[in-house]
């Protein structure tokens, strides 16, 4: 690779089965109208930045967040099934508490450790590190300054944890939904110029 790019990873808008605590993963649910509102402040807070190349998680909630900070862009963004959330298998569309008192044996993990997450027909954590690292790796060969990243929460904590090395808790970090994280990377090389951006979710819009 030449010289060093930006990664602006920007976690998808809130969805319905984020405000009931469901953990979605593989399920293609849309973007509430809320999380519209989010996208289209993830668009405005980057209006004036200029971006390469634009990829994106292929589920809805993604693509949809995607789209709309790309509006009004001449930038191809690509859709990558490498970038999806978690498959959680049978734990989708429950929350923790349905979880846990469906498959006891998970009464010892945490909501948060998603290193510890092993659902039953789903991934693991090394799952979701490896199928992002391929993801990283082609994009490596391309020369361009500033890379878009629409995806999910644990999806972003495999990118982070690729990226900054196993000295790095990833897991500790938090992505909010809409914000804009900004990873500059060299190679198999990452820094963080910025973590979990939201003030732009605190603006009041026109409408």
């Amino acid at each position: 690779m030449g010289q060093a790019v930006e990664l602006l990873l920007v976690r998808h808008g809130l969805t319905a089965w984020n405000s009931s605590g469901r953990f979605q993963g593989r399920s293609d649910i849309p973007l509430s109208p809320a999380g519209h509102e989010q996208a289209r402040a993830v668009a405005e807070a980057l209006a004036e930045v200029p971006i390469d190349a634009a990829f994106s998680s292929d589920l809805a909630r993604a693509a949809s967040t995607a789209t709309t900070i790309l509006a009004g862009r001449s930038v191809p963004l690509t859709f990558d099934a490498r970038l999806r959330e978690f498959d959680f298998g049978a734990w989708e569309g429950k929350t923790w508490a349905e979880i846990v008192a469906t498959f006891p044996g998970e009464s010892g993990t945490q909501r948060t450790s998603a290193r510890d997450y092993q659902p039953q027909g789903g991934e693991t954590f090394d799952d979701v590190r490896r199928r992002v690292r391929a993801w990283l790796d082609d994009i490596a060969p391309f020369d361009r300054r500033r890379i878009l990243a629409v995806a999910h929460a644990g999806t972003l904590h495999a990118l982070v944890a690729e990226l900054l090395g196993e000295g790095f808790d990833a897991l500790k970090l938090r992505f909010s939904h809409a914000s804009i994280t900004r990873i500059e990377y060299s190679g198999r090389d990452g820094r963080i110029i910025t973590l979990d951006e939201s003030a732009h979710l605190q603006v009041p819009r026109a409408h």
